[in-house]
């Protein structure tokens, strides 16, 4: 039976909305573990720590590009599964993983050379531990999300937090300094690929026999090779100021990007993780994929807009009441960085569309645009001239504010690249696509204008008190934009909860 919702059948609607239930209210709860651990944690240590561990996370993210995401994903969009094809993506995945190590260890004093921190070398070795965990969990988590069986996963994901938060507070407290960074995510690593192997009764034998692998082969390496791109199209800043400012700096702008990137980085990959199969398996039917594209970034953006442009208005007094003082210096590019979020959001979106309409040559494509124009627009950002420049019309003396900047130059135009070419397969126009993300985007852009003028011109106030009245502000004026401005998007959420109600009695 077919719906009315563009295509779409009625039961496969109830289980990505099970799905979405399980995995997207697991992470809220995981995340509100790990951020309370986190918030802790930030003010035990210091800026200098997250330089340090970011300066490793330059190394780990480019080589986890070869980790073999894209192999294991294959076997979503397979017609059926064998074991025999379970054993050779696990037996491909530990050739890769134990490879990527193996280089990782070797390449460590070299890269602690470059960026002259020697403790950076001890760093990357013990990281090494996170590659021996993924060939288990990769196998054990696609298999899981191919049946939409995310319970099991969400269980697994908040034991693996509560255990990564309760070493991260005890390492802290008790004066290992940048170790926290390195070994509670580990812990949380061999957690999560231990469970998740147990929840499939996943057999620990590999098989190194990859006859008939073509199509996965083929599929996964259009996918390793925009996951590296992306990698060093992310990390160069990192990689690019690393010999230029000390670790203070670079934790600075490292912790800024973390934090307005944690709807991204936190929220939309569950979001993806159900996608990705929802979309494989409705990729015939191309008015069906495109209204449930389209639904599905009109009711992101009604979440993210508010949080990401709430972030820019509120920045300072937010940074100051989480974070402590030693973080303030952070609050200008947390205040740049919340207004290119929408443009980052939208290119997260659309790459498990792209790869589940079996075309991830696009998401290749918009990777590699941003490999060649963020490097070139950081570099410029790191001139000396430019940061003065930046510095004196911005008010401000971060060292990083050029950085900051290449996002501004290059965000939107990777984003619009993107756009031009999916629409090409799902044909849609941009007036259809400015129409999903308006009532999300019109309002919160009101909103955080409206915000960031009364900070400015209100007296001083303790950081808490300023940040709770500018929150409760721009609380009620987005929702009176949004009831004034788009009132069938408002309707359209009252009735999703109405059904959800509904169904749950």
């Amino acid at each position: 039976m077919v719906s009315e919702n563009g295509g779409v059948p009625n039961n496969f609607g109830a289980q990505v909305k099970s799905a979405l239930f399980w995995r997207s209210g697991s992470q809220i709860v995981a995340q509100i573990i790990a951020w309370s651990s986190t918030l802790i944690v930030i003010r035990l240590l210091s800026p200098s720590d997250y330089g340090l561990f970011a300066l490793t996370q330059v190394v780990l993210a480019l080589l986890t590009a070869f980790a073999g995401y894209g192999f294991a994903r294959s076997l979503v969009q397979a017609d059926s599964v064998t074991p025999k094809m379970i054993r050779q993506t696990l037996g491909l995945l530990i050739l890769l993983n134990g490879g990527m190590a193996i280089v990782q260890y070797i390449a460590a004093p070299y890269i602690a050379a470059y960026y002259g921190q020697p403790m950076v070398a001890d760093l990357l070795r013990v990281q090494t531990l996170i590659f021996l965990a993924n060939p288990f969990a990769l196998v054990s988590e696609v298999l899981l999300s191919r049946d939409l069986r995310f319970r099991p996963q969400a269980i697994v994901n908040l034991v693996a937090a509560i255990l990564g938060a309760a070493a991260a507070l005890i390492m802290a407290a008790t004066g290992f300094g940048v170790w926290t960074l390195v070994f509670a995510p580990v812990i949380g690593f061999w957690v999560r690929a231990i469970g998740l192997a147990l929840v499939v009764r996943l057999k620990p034998i590999p098989s190194f026999d990859f006859r008939g692998t073509g199509d996965m082969v083929t599929f996964g390496m259009t996918l390793l090779g925009s996951h590296l791109l992306i990698a060093i199209q992310t990390q160069s800043d990192i990689f690019l100021s690393g010999r230029k400012f000390d670790t203070h700096a670079i934790g600075l702008y490292s912790e800024a990007l973390f934090l307005v990137q944690i709807f991204i980085n936190k929220f939309i990959p569950p979001l993806n993780d159900v996608a990705f199969p929802a979309y494989s398996r409705i990729q015939g039917d191309v008015t069906a994929t495109r209204w449930a594209f389209l639904k599905s970034l009109r009711l992101v953006f009604l979440v993210a807009a508010p949080i990401f442009f709430g972030l820019a208005a509120t920045a300072k007094p937010l940074i100051l009441t989480l974070f402590g003082s030693k973080w303030g210096e952070m609050a200008p590019y947390v205040a740049i960085l919340g207004l290119i979020m929408p443009f980052l959001t939208f290119q997260a979106l659309i790459g498990p569309l792209n790869n589940a309409l079996g075309r991830p040559d696009i998401n290749m494509k918009c990777s590699l645009l941003g490999v060649i124009l963020f490097p070139a627009c950081v570099l410029v950002g790191l001139n000396d001239q430019v940061i003065a420049a930046l510095q004196s019309l911005l008010k401000t003396d971060g060292k990083m504010i050029g950085v900051v900047c290449a996002w501004l130059v290059s965000a939107p135009l990777i984003a619009w690249f993107g756009a031009s070419r999916t629409r090409a397969i799902l044909h849609f126009s941009y007036s259809e696509l400015l129409q999903a993300v308006r009532p999300g985007l019109v309002p919160a852009f009101l909103m955080g204008a409206v915000v960031y003028g009364l900070g400015r011109i209100l007296p001083p106030l303790p950081a808490p008190v300023m940040l709770g009245l500018l929150v409760a502000v721009g609380a009620a004026l987005y929702s009176g934009l949004l009831w004034l401005l788009h009132r069938s998007a408002v309707d359209e959420i009252l009735g999703m909860v109405r059904k959800k109600k509904a169904a749950a009695q």
